[in-house]
């Protein structure tokens, strides 16, 4: 069996150091590995309408700059089929099969769902859409025949539950659909970034990311105003690595070779460490460290980026080859599903000579 990848973003703004540690940079590195026979990275307008339905500009407007950080980030269009998810009729088709598979009761009890209801303030009222993000999750995964997910452990629940809908599909019409698994990050540091101000998640609304396409400037003012430890006041006071962004931050993305270009008093992050904990490093001495380590990130995907915005028709070239690409693939399995499902009327000559000759003998 051919080993596919399915992974994506919802187009709601710029991708952030977040979506980078936690998904982008694995995907290069994946798409690099050679492992992997197709790779299908989607940019998911619709399921962002589902509760962006009042604000259609935000996605349209968001698609090049995701598309842009997708690009700028490593991920090669001759390696990795990047497309826009509305553009793929099929998977509507999909969703709407699969929803006869699976109950309104389990849906609500998706924790995944459940959590994000609660986050838009959607209690009283969910649109539907939106309630059943996990159907057309489902159809987005089993269009490409994908067997692998990457996936955060908070996407797990979504992920066991398309695999309920593609074993309920095959128990009752026949094997046709692939079950996929999920790929989990392998470094537990980088599941979730803090946002800047220590709050667990990063977000635009809350207004403490820090972007790829940031300038030096913007990311040096945002590494300043991180939080740290409330508790350290004084250089010489005793420091605390727990909930201390800074730290975190480091831990994503500090190499050893970072030392000796911008802290040589120290051979590691595990030198630094032990130094705050018992006092005598100050705050902005680390947070320096840290702005020439993400500037050392973020300087070639800036570059990158100034480049491809020289030529921005040639980038949505490159949605519509993976675009089309994506619609053969889904087009592919849609045929299978109604051949499974006994509805290719059409298609099915026994079945137009079995009726031939019921009603002529």
């Amino acid at each position: 069996m051919a080993k596919i990848i399915l992974t994506g973003d919802r187009p709601t703004g710029r991708l952030h150091l977040g979506h980078y540690v936690g998904s982008l940079r694995r995907r290069v590195e994946l798409q690099n590995s050679g492992e992997y026979d197709e790779i299908y990275i989607m940019i998911a307008d619709a399921q962002a309408l589902t509760d962006n339905f009042d604000n259609p500009d935000k996605i349209r407007d968001n698609i090049i700059e995701v598309a842009l950080d997708y690009l700028s980030a490593g991920l090669d269009p001759d390696k990795a089929n990047i497309f826009i998810q509305s553009a793929v009729p099929e998977l509507t088709e999909l969703t709407f099969y699969y929803s006869n598979l699976v109950t309104l009761s389990r849906l609500e009890r998706n924790p995944t769902v459940k959590t994000e209801i609660q986050l838009r303030n959607f209690e009283t009222s969910i649109p539907v859409g939106f309630l059943t993000y996990p159907i057309s999750q489902t159809s987005d995964i089993t269009a490409f025949k994908a067997t692998t997910v990457p996936v955060g452990e908070d996407q797990l629940p979504m992920l066991e539950q398309a695999r309920e809908i593609v074993r309920k599909f095959n128990s009752t019409y026949g094997e046709t659909l692939v079950e996929a698994q999920a790929l989990l990050p392998d470094n537990k540091i980088c599941s979730r970034l803090p946002g800047t101000d220590g709050k667990a998640k990063m977000s635009k609304s809350l207004g403490n990311c820090i972007y790829l396409s940031d300038t030096p400037e913007e990311v040096s003012k945002k590494v300043m105003s991180m939080f740290t430890d409330p508790n350290h006041l004084k250089v010489s006071d005793p420091g605390s690595l727990e909930g201390n962004t800074v730290f975190t931050y480091l831990d994503a993305f500090a190499k050893d070779e970072h030392f000796a270009k911008y802290a040589p008093d120290y051979k590691n992050l595990q030198e630094m460490k032990e130094h705050y904990q018992r006092g005598g490093l100050g705050d902005v001495k680390v947070k320096r460290l840290l702005i020439n380590v993400l500037e050392e990130e973020l300087a070639p995907i800036r570059a990158r980026r100034a480049e491809l915005q020289k030529d921005i028709p040639a980038v949505y070239e490159i949605l519509k080859k993976g675009t089309d690409i994506a619609r053969k693939k889904a087009g592919e399995t849609l045929s299978e599903v109604k051949a499974a499902m006994r509805i290719n009327y059409f298609d099915d000559e026994e079945l137009i000579k079995s009726q031939q000759e019921k009603f002529n003998g």
